[in-house]
């Protein structure tokens, strides 16, 4: 049972947002710290070739430097990690400078009155290409995708947030000052870093991870003296021991053109024998010069809290979307997803003279927290079963509704700030199958144990596309999985999704009812191989692994609630303080039964998870990062047969191409009811199927394919 002094401790902590929201409202008018200049160095007009796009016509570019100070005093601001430690200018704030990327309709009266901010993952933009279908729209967009976004007249804002992103390849960044001391002396500490390949290499940066890298600022090392308190381990998988490798066997140094033990340098690590692709290996060392990278949330705020309500800067340049802006949706996919998970949770939403910075917010794959507003913050890592396990990222509260948390004895929902000042925005939380078996996706929705559901607040609502992975592969491919990929698209149904976000904020028109596993209707369940019921296919290997959550130790200084202050490195996992995570449950096929179920899912080619494993060679049998798996159909009775698959064949489930391509437009047709897809895009996944070589049907030229929506 839990103490009356632990619950204790739990009101405090969800009395700490209301009091603190009085002292807000009641200093809002004192703030001084703002955006003081936007300078807008390149100016497109029109920006795709003079192309319109529905009733907002032509396009323009606008790209620029947006700069800013920080009152280091303000309540707004005292979340921010380190903010106090940061040097001042002559009027004693603290500045940022951040990039900053406009879309706009020439005549903004034409356009909608909303914008869309789209917040960078690692400085890269997503916003075509998740909504515009555009694949090769990178971060200099040339076509404006297939003009779902523009023909609706948004106008679409970038911002760089994220303070160790380096430029490069059109990426978005960030000038953040780093801490100092008193006299203005180095602040030092100790910092973890974890090396994962998948090819062999001699040198990495000291950034360098699962999914960061050359793209990413690394912490020097106060030493390029590898026995003096720096450590380098091994091990294969992630609960393995960890071995370590002797002082003799590596270096701080670049061994790119210098054989080890190379050219010093404290910002590389270089293995003599090579880093190989089958272990995770993991440097602890004494680095210098923190960056205060919580400033990403106060720029963010501030350039939005510009753009909507300043007529001009402090140097009396104009406001590029001066009076137009009436609505602000914010979007962000994954890691930048959670970046705007915090900027809500730390009370980011509420300007400092007290408005509501977004009205509604989308955040994609984004079930956990971010590790960016800690003193040697790495945000860039990510929080799974094989890779970067044990970094700050899913501490409690998980879900949206206050409720206690007996395991952390803490008390809390992530819209308690928000709530306290009346600024929370309209959310929708879309999440793929991999949240579930990587992102602990359940906790956001269940109690510790397991036992009941959350309820949901009025102003939430949570879809699961399912059968889907993190990120759909265009193309399935086995790389360093066992199975291929899964091909499974969420697009459409995030197209639709954002339609109804606009409604539900705009219009007050409620969106789709949420989607998501539950436990009151079974559909949420434990991935244990003895019940799960994962069907005998040849060839594929069930453990029922997933991304299970003890609790961990970050040190006392570690503020878990707002996910913010100083991590004690190495953390320590405290086992037997175990979450309960589940699993969505499938059917015989291997396939979910619950979440908004798409076309290919309605009508599917074989069985689409959120879960693969890693093959021999590459920690074997550890979860394969982010991606699920595509196990297809065999086409005839007789091969599935012959093969000892319990799965039926293509042609037993449709018959004909005639038939599945009739499956196919009734799930359309109801997807299109139930509001999870436009009429559009309906059309062209039928029009697909139509086209398609399945089940004996010879496949129409590429040139006869119909357009998807709109241009290309």
């Amino acid at each position: 049972m839990t103490s009356r002094r632990a619950r204790g401790r739990g009101v405090r902590n969800m009395a700490r947002a209301a009091a603190l929201a009085v002292f807000l409202c009641a200093a809002a008018g004192a703030a001084d710290a703002r955006l003081t200049r936007i300078d807008i160095t390149r100016i497109e007009s029109p920006a795709f070739g003079g192309a319109s796009f529905g009733t907002a016509g032509t396009y323009d570019r606008l790209v620029g430097r947006a700069y800013g100070e920080v009152d280091a005093v303000d309540p707004h601001n005292g979340v921010i990690e380190d903010i106090h430690r940061a040097p001042r200018n002559a009027r004693g704030k603290v500045e940022y400078a951040t990039d900053v990327y406009i879309l706009k309709p020439h005549d903004l009266a034409l356009g909608n009155g909303t914008v869309l901010y789209d917040a960078p993952n690692r400085g890269n933009k997503a916003a075509l290409r998740l909504f515009d279908l555009d694949p090769a729209s990178g971060n200099e967009p040339d076509s404006g995708g297939d003009g779902f976004l523009l023909d609706r007249g948004y106008t679409l804002v970038w911002s760089a947030w994220q303070g160790d992103v380096l430029p490069g390849q059109g990426r978005m960044t960030i000038a953040v000052p780093a801490a100092r001391r008193h006299r203005d002396s180095e602040i030092t500490g100790r910092v973890r870093a974890e090396f994962i390949v998948d090819a062999p290499v001699a040198t990495l940066n000291l950034s360098s991870g699962a999914y960061t890298g050359l793209t990413h600022a690394s912490y020097a090392a106060v030493s390029i003296d590898n026995t003096s308190g720096a450590n380098l381990t091994r091990r294969v998988r992630e609960s393995d021991p960890r071995a370590a490798v002797p002082a003799a066997s590596w270096a701080f140094a670049d061994c790119r053109t210098v054989p080890f033990p190379g050219t010093p340098d404290p910002t590389r690590i270089c293995v003599k024998d090579g880093f190989g692709p089958d272990f995770i290996y993991e440097l602890t060392y004494t680095a210098r010069n923190p960056r205060v990278l919580g400033l990403g949330f106060a720029a963010t705020r501030d350039l939005i809290s510009f753009l909507r309500y300043q007529a001009r800067d402090d140097q009396g340049t104009p406001n590029p979307l001066g009076g137009a802006v009436r609505w602000v949706l914010m979007h962000g996919t994954a890691q930048a997803g959670r970046f705007l998970r915090g900027f809500l949770q730390l009370g980011f939403n509420q300007s400092e003279d007290g408005r509501i910075v977004a009205d509604g917010v989308n955040l994609h794959l984004a079930t956990q927290a971010i590790a960016l507003n800690v003193r040697f913050g790495q945000p860039g890592r990510a929080y799974g079963q094989h890779e970067d396990h044990l970094y700050p990222a899913a501490e409690a509260p998980f879900a949206w509704a206050s409720s206690y948390d007996p395991i952390s004895m803490r008390e809390g929902g992530l819209l308690d700030g928000c709530r306290a000042t009346s600024t929370c925005p309209k959310i929708v939380q879309t999440v793929s199958s991999s949240e579930y078996w990587q992102g602990r996706m359940s906790l956001d929705t269940t109690d510790v144990h397991g036992v009941i559901d959350q309820t949901l607040p009025p102003m939430v609502r949570i879809y699961q596309f399912a059968g889907t992975q993190h990120f759909p592969a265009a193309v399935p491919q086995i790389d360093v999985c066992q199975q291929a990929t899964n091909p499974n698209a969420y697009a459409p149904t995030m197209r639709a999704l954002l339609v109804a976000l606009q409604d539900w904020v705009v219009h007050g028109i409620e969106p789709p009812a949420s989607r998501y596993p539950t436990l009151r209707d079974g559909t949420l369940v434990r991935a244990d191989p003895a019940s799960f019921g994962w069907p005998a296919i040849p060839g594929v290997r069930f453990t029922g692994l997933k991304n299970d959550l003890a609790m961990i130790d970050f040190g006392s200084h570690f503020r878990p609630f707002d996910e913010s202050g100083q991590v004690t490195e190495p953390p320590v996992a405290r086992h037997g303080h175990d979450y309960l995570v589940l699993v969505p449950k499938i059917d015989a096929d291997g396939n979910e039964i619950a979440g908004v179920r798409s076309v290919m899912m309605q009508a599917p080619l074989g069985t689409y998870t959120g879960w693969n494993l890693r093959r021999a060679g590459y920690a074997e049998d550890e979860l394969c990062a982010q991606n699920g798996s595509f196990i297809p159909f065999h086409v005839s009775q007789a091969e599935r047969a012959a093969a000892g698959d319990p799965r039926r064949s293509l042609q037993e489930r449709y018959g004909s191409h005639g038939g599945y391509v009739s499956a196919v437009k009734a799930a359309a047709e109801q997807l299109v009811a139930d509001h999870f897809l436009l009429a559009d895009d309906a059309g062209a996944l039928v029009a697909q199927a139509t086209a398609s070589a399945m089940l004996g049907r010879p496949p129409v030229p590429a040139s006869a394919h119909p357009a998807t929506h709109g241009r290309r």
